[in-house]
């Protein structure tokens, strides 16, 4: 089975590849920049974006087992995604594995989660067999939330999150690219193995960073005005905003076991995920 997986150059699809090296399993990179791609054992490197269907198709001709690391965040995020999705089945690819969002939705209050859901739909409209891992919020994205006044503000209050390692996702991945056969046309909820709320975050990276820091509960009219210092276009700004939303109507804060049912292992909890950064 031929394996090829996008995002190589990023957190969790460069986790995935130096996993699948180490595992002595042969796979493609398909990258945008060659120049960035790894060098890895047992690993070829094509050129493509999401958006070019031609180089798309091309790069995934003899791909039986696709990873398709969601694209960056962009207002034709979407469009992109439906573009690769074509030449993905266009090439002849068997079995996609997605990183989706916890709670897709047509309606999902995180108005990114609407995009992912959009991409499943394309993705289950194809003849492709499909593995789709619905991440939650990222634990290695919380300390980044901290503003250089120590504080984290956003329009949460009081609900909680069950927030998940890059690298628990990453290990989700390969394993299902290891072993396709036992996850086809399977959802996972990937989390963290507790739900905590922004207060609680705050708590824990003060401690463990030895400084002070708190969360700050923002009314949605305050949060949109405390981003427009970096100026987003409407569709950026709603997208950092509803992130806060959909913790505060509690659309992250069930736990799942998925990411111990497929690797085995209980995923980390934030100390762990600061401690090793």
């Amino acid at each position: 089975m031929t394996i090829a997986i996008t995002g190589a150059t990023g957190n969790i699809g460069g986790a995935v590849a130096h996993a699948l090296a180490a595992a002595g399993t042969p796979f493609r990179m398909l990258v945008r920049d060659p120049s960035r791609a790894p060098e890895l054992p047992g690993a070829e490197v094509a050129v493509a974006s999401f958006a070019d269907v031609d180089a798309s198709r091309r790069a995934l001709e003899g791909v039986d087992l696709l990873l398709m690391v969601s694209g960056a965040e962009a207002e034709d995020r979407l469009a992109q995604h439906r573009a690769f999705v074509g030449a993905a089945a266009t090439a002849g690819v068997q079995h996609v594995v997605y990183t989706s969002f916890a709670g897709a939705a047509a309606d999902a209050t995180f108005t990114l989660g609407r995009d992912h859901w959009a991409t499943e739909q394309a993705i289950r409209a194809t003849s492709m067999a499909h593995t789709f891992l619905r991440d939650s919020f990222y634990l290695d994205f919380v300390e980044d939330l901290v503003g250089e006044d120590g504080v984290i503000r956003g329009p949460a209050g009081d609900g909680a999150m069950a927030a998940v390692a890059r690298a628990d996702v990453a290990r989700v991945a390969t394993e299902v690219l290891l072993h396709p056969s036992a996850h086809l046309d399977r959802t996972y909820d990937l989390t963290g193995p507790v739900a905590i709320t922004l207060a609680e975050a705050a708590a824990i990276v003060s401690e463990v960073r030895g400084r002070p820091v708190s969360y700050h509960e923002e009314t949605l009219d305050e949060a949109y005005a405390s981003r427009a210092k970096w100026d987003p276009e409407p569709w950026q700004a709603d997208a950092w905003v509803s992130t806060y939303t959909a913790i505060a109507e509690g659309v992250l804060a069930p736990v799942s076991g998925d990411v111990e049912r497929v690797t085995g292992r209980r995923p980390m909890i934030l100390r762990e995920v600061l401690e090793a950064r």
